[in-house]
C-alpha cells in the first residue's frame, strides 16, 4: 500500500515537473541565466536598502530638474474658485461645470456661481442605469458571452464620463447652485454606493434577458424596466438626496456680496440663466490618437450618458492643430474641458508635469522607449483625468512653452489647486479637448461633419475620464 502511494506521488511529481518546463515556461536553465545576469552589485544593494524604506518617486526624482517653477503665463483666463471631487471619479463633471460657470462669469462680467455636482450626478447615475437596462433588452437575444452583452454587465454603472454627458444631462435636467444642493458623503465617496447599485442592475438585467427570451411583450418589458428604475431612483435618493424641483437664489460676486434680488428658479430655468441656450451643437470634441488617421471623425458606440443622448464623437487631430484651437480659445478668455494621462511624470508636491521629473530608467538601469501610439495600443497610457485648461505661456513666435489647468483635487493641492504642464509633456500625455465651434476653422468643421467611423468602447483609449 505505502509503496503504491509513493509510486503515485512520484508520477504526480514527474507530471508536475514536465508541466513546469513546457516550452515557453521558466525552466531551471532559464532561471539560472536570469540569476547570473542579475548578480547584485554594490549600487544595487544600496538601492535595495533605500527602496526598502522610501517611495520609488522619492529616489527617482530628478534633482537637476527640480528648481524653482516658472508660474508666469502670457495668456491666462480669469481665476475662479477651485473645486474638489474627493474620492469620486467625477472629474469630467467638475471640469465641464467649471467651463460653464466660467463662461457665465465672462458673459456677465461680475456674477459668480458654483454649480452643484451632486444634483447632476443623481441624474447621471439614473440615466446610466437606464442605458444599461435598455442595452440588455436590445441585446437580449444574443448569448450571455457576446461582447456587447458582456460590456453591459461588466460596466453597468460608473462615475466617469466626458463633456458629452455634461451637455446631455444639463440640457435635459437643468442646473442648480451648489448652495442649493450640496455634496453628500456618497457623492464625494462613490465606490460603495456604485458597488451596491451595480449588483442590483446585474440582477435586474438577468431578469430582463429572461423576459426577452420568453418572448414577453415589449410593453410588459418596458413596464418592468420602469419598476426597476424606480428601485434605483430610491437608492439614489437615499445616498444623494432628493432632486431639487424649485429653489430661490440670488447671484453674488466673487466676494460673496449679493448682486441680484432673490428669485425662484426651476433647474431648467437656472440652466438658461447660466448657459443661455443649447450646449449640443456649439462645440466639437477633438482628440490626439496617433494610431488612427488624422482629420477623420470617429464615434464610440454606446459611449454616452443617456440612452437618448449623444455618443462620444471626436475629430482626430495632430497635436499642432489641437494646440492652435486651445490657444485661440484661451486668448478670447474661454476655458476648455481637456483630459490627460495625469499620473505620468506628475510631481504632486510642485503640481508640475514634465518628461524629466523622474528618472525611472536610471534608477532601474533600463530604458522606456515606447512612443505615444505604442503606449496607447498596449494600455500603457490613455485619457484618465479631465481638467479645465486655463492658461498658456507663449514664446515670441506664438508657440506654447507651458500650459496650466484648474484641477478638481482641492485648493491646497499643487499650484493653489492648479497644475502646470510643460509643452513637451502636453504633447505626449494630452488626449481630449472640447472647443467652441467659433474657434474652429471651416475646414476642420467640415472634417468633423464626416460620417463617423464607429469604434468599440473596449478600445484602450476610450476609458472614461475620472
Amino acid at each position: 500500500m505505502k509503496r503504491n502511494i509513493l509510486l503515485g506521488l512520484g508520477l504526480v511529481a514527474t507530471l508536475a515537473a514536465g508541466a513546469q518546463t513546457k516550452e515557453g515556461g521558466i525552466s531551471a536553465e532559464m532561471l539560472s541565466q536570469i540569476e547570473q545576469q542579475n548578480a547584485p552589485t554594490a549600487s544595487d544593494r544600496a538601492l535595495r536598502n533605500a527602496l526598502a524604506a522610501n517611495a520609488i518617486d522619492l529616489l527617482a526624482k530628478n534633482q537637476a530638474h527640480a528648481g524653482e517653477l516658472d508660474t508666469y503665463f502670457s495668456v491666462e483666463t480669469k481665476k475662479q474658485s477651485i473645486t474638489d471631487q474627493k474620492s469620486s471619479g467625477r472629474c469630467w463633471m467638475f471640469s465641464g461645470l467649471n467651463v460653464l460657470r466660467s463662461n457665465f462669469a465672462q458673459r456677465t462680467d461680475s456674477l459668480s456661481v458654483v454649480l452643484s455636482q451632486d444634483y447632476l450626478f443623481f441624474w447621471d447615475q439614473l440615466e446610466k442605469a437606464n442605458l444599461m437596462l435598455q442595452g440588455v433588452i436590445d441585446t437580449g437575444k444574443k448569448p450571455i458571452d457576446d461582447q456587447r452583452v458582456q460590456f453591459f454587465f461588466h460596466y453597468p454603472l460608473n462615475d466617469g464620463g466626458t463633456f458629452c454627458g455634461v451637455a446631455d444631462l444639463a440640457e435635459k435636467y437643468g442646473l442648480v447652485p451648489a448652495a442649493v444642493r450640496p455634496e453628500t458623503y456618497s457623492a464625494d465617496n462613490t465606490s460603495k454606493m456604485s458597488s451596491i447599485i451595480k449588483s442590483k442592475l446585474r440582477e435586474q438585467g438577468l431578469e430582463l434577458r429572461k423576459m426577452v427570451a420568453e418572448g414577453k411583450k415589449t410593453k410588459d418589458i418596458q413596464q418592468r424596466k420602469t419598476q426597476m428604475l424606480s428601485e434605483v431612483y430610491h437608492m439614489l435618493v437615499i445616498t444623494l438626496g432628493e432632486p431639487v424641483k424649485e429653489f430661490t437664489y440670488a447671484f453674488k460676486d466673487k466676494n460673496g456680496k449679493a448682486l441680484t434680488t432673490p428669485r425662484k428658479y426651476t433647474p431648467k430655468e437656472f440652466y438658461q440663466e447660466i448657459v443661455g441656450g443649447p450646449l449640443n451643437g456649439t462645440f466639437i470634441m477633438v482628440m490626439n490618437d496617433p494610431r488612427r488617421e488624422y482629420y477623420k471623425t470617429y464615434e464610440v458606440e454606446y459611449d454616452r450618458h443617456t440612452y437618448d443622448g449623444h455618443n462620444w464623437k471626436y475629430l482626430n487631430l495632430p497635436m499642432e492643430d489641437i494646440e492652435t484651437l486651445a490657444i485661440a480659445s484661451l486668448k478670447d478668455g474661454r476655458k476648455l474641458y481637456s483630459s490627460y494621462d495625469v499620473g505620468k511624470q506628475l510631481d504632486r508636491q510642485r503640481g508640475y508635469c514634465d518628461l524629466e521629473n523622474f528618472d525611472y530608467a536610471s534608477l532601474f538601469n533600463t530604458t522606456f522607449t515606447m512612443n505615444k501610439a505604442e503606449r496607447i495600443a498596449t494600455f500603457d497610457s490613455g485619457s484618465t483625468h479631465a481638467m479645465t485648461l486655463t492658461a498658456v505661456d507663449l514664446d515670441k513666435d506664438g508657440n506654447a512653452l507651458k500650459w496650466k489647468v484648474e484641477n478638481s483635487w482641492g485648493k491646497d493641492w499643487g499650484q493653489q489647486g492648479c497644475l502646470i504642464m510643460s509643452a513637451r509633456w502636453f504633447r505626449e500625455y494630452m488626449f481630449r479637448l472640447v472647443v467652441n465651434k467659433k474657434y474652429v476653422s471651416e475646414k476642420l468643421l467640415k472634417d468633423y461633419e464626416q460620417k463617423p467611423i464607429m469604434v468599440m468602447p473596449e478600445d484602450p483609449l476610450f476609458l472614461l475620464d475620472e
